[in-house]
């Protein structure tokens, strides 16, 4: 059924990390976007699991998941039936081979199984073995661009029929989700207006994404003071200076807590000065679109002091963390200049 051969899976599934690494969706998180979804599907179709998965090219990410809740030995499904499993403690990652999810995605077109017993190569899924699944709808889920990112998909416990309004309803609402990664994208470009500035800026400039802070952009100061790294790279692990003084405990906190956290007087080595200097550090939470939870955090090394520099890097990494907090409200447009930033020349 799988119509790509394996060098060609292999490659889509590169394209597709690098796509979500992008949007922001390369990692296992809930988000109350893709829940909801997940929940809309499961009432629809009448399910008792549902869900929005992502798969990478390692592994699946379930960001939208609908499960029974309540008491385990009373379990009910989207219309109150009874259910027999129990997916209390059923996460929310998957190898990327586990299921029916990964085969959809390489169909490139929707995988209808109304009893997975009839079909010999999917009723030895661990899927079935692990929860007893016995029939299955995944939906290939495409973002703006065309590109597939995964499925929205709903399963049961029992053979049923997927019949056409089902299928149809069902794409219906993965192309729901098409306005998320489009505004998704729009951040991210005005992201890019920010960083154009961010170049010039004297003082070191870094985004890093999700709860690891994988480097995601770094301006040229901050390459000169803490060392050129590569992208997508684990910061901790490529920036010891930084994590040696608390930095990346202060980020922690940023990403947790969703507030901005500072770190006073961070003193290091730099590369670009013969003596160690003295930092302020301001970690400001970043989001993807306005309904999303942290997934990354801006980080400004200010030089400490009462210097005019330092007085102006403090105004400075004040106006970037105003402008990340409402480009995540989705209330940034239009274009930023230099002036914005640094005020005016003297």
């Amino acid at each position: 059924m799988d119509s790509l051969s394996p060098e060609e899976l292999r490659l889509a599934g590169e394209q597709r990390r690098l796509r979500l690494q992008i949007l922001g969706l390369n990692a296992v998180g809930a988000e109350a976007t893709f829940d909801r979804v997940a929940r809309l599907a499961a009432g629809f179709t009448q399910s008792p699991l549902a869900m929005v998965n992502f798969i990478s090219d390692k592994q699946q990410m379930f960001r939208g998941m609908y499960t029974p809740t309540g008491d385990p030995g009373a379990r009910t499904d989207a219309a109150g039936n009874a259910v027999t499993f129990d997916l209390s403690n059923l996460t929310r990652e998957a190898p990327g081979d586990y299921g029916f999810c990964p085969h959809a995605v390489a169909m490139g077109s929707q995988l209808a199984l109304d009893d997975v017993f009839d079909y010999p190569r999917f009723k030895g899924n661990a899927l079935v073995n692990d929860l007893g699944v016995r029939s299955y709808l995944g939906t290939p889920l495409r973002d703006n661009t065309g590109m597939i990112l995964g499925t929205v998909c709903v399963a049961d416990f029992k053979p049923r029929v997927w019949d056409a309004q089902t299928r149809e309803g069902m794409k219906e609402l993965a192309d729901t989700l098409l306005s998320e990664f489009r505004l998704r994208d729009s951040l991210l470009a005005q992201q890019q207006e920010l960083f154009a500035v961010f170049d010039g800026a004297p003082f070191p400039i870094m985004l890093t994404e999700g709860p690891e802070h994988l480097l995601r952009y770094a301006n040229g100061k901050q390459g000169q003071a803490f060392g050129m790294v590569p992208q997508f790279s684990r910061g901790r692990h490529v920036l010891p200076g930084l994590e040696a003084i608390g930095v990346f405990n202060a980020m922690d906190d940023a990403f947790r807590s969703g507030q901005t956290t500072t770190l006073g007087g961070g003193r290091i080595k730099t590369y670009d000065s013969p003596s160690p200097q003295e930092f302020d550090f301001l970690c400001t939470p970043v989001r993807t679109s306005p309904t999303a939870p942290v997934s990354g955090i801006l980080t400004v090394a200010m030089n400490a002091g009462g210097t005019s520099s330092a007085k102006q890097s403090h105004a400075f990494a004040a106006n970037v963390q105003q402008r990340f907090e409402q480009m995540g409200n989705g209330a940034l447009s239009g274009a930023t200049t230099p002036v914005d930033f640094f005020g005016p020349r003297h």
